[in-house]
């Protein structure tokens, strides 16, 4: 009877130690802060949505999460004031200073469209597969947008 009460005490004091443990590691995640680069090439409105809500949902559970998200070829409809479905999310989302959007300079002129073309709250990079290598190489994690 001893033996069983000394491994059953074994036994909830290791699940107190394993509960702390990740406790402590979610604390963890919470406050660490992250880099993520997005990749934008579609028109898609539907994956402008759907990505509204994934940044939505990162600066909710991290909200020190640096986000920069890269427009280029067909992505950059999200940026044109013509033709974007989600400027005023993408207003809301960009308030909180850690997500910065950018269109693609190389992608403007090959598609003939002019920098009065792009929302005033875009950035822009002057060729977006470089812009996305270059954060990669500082450590950045690359997510690729769309469906």
């Amino acid at each position: 009877m001893k033996k069983f009460f000394s491994l059953l005490m074994l036994a909830i004091s290791g699940f107190s130690v394993a509960t702390a443990q990740q406790s402590q590691t979610e604390t963890a995640a919470k406050t660490r802060v992250h880099q993520i680069v997005f990749q934008l090439t579609t028109d898609d409105t539907l994956a402008h949505k759907a990505l509204m809500k994934q940044l939505n949902n990162i600066t909710s559970v991290s909200p020190g999460t640096k986000i920069d998200v890269i427009c280029h070829g067909p992505g950059l409809s999200m940026l044109m004031t013509k033709k974007t479905v989600v400027h005023d999310k993408l207003k809301d989302i960009q308030s909180r200073k850690s997500v910065r959007f950018y269109a693609c300079e190389f992608s403007l002129k090959e598609r003939h469209v002019s920098k009065e073309e792009i929302i005033p709250e875009s950035g822009y990079v002057e060729a977006g597969i470089i812009a996305i290598v270059e954060r990669q190489e500082q450590g950045w994690t690359y997510i690729k947008s769309g469906f």
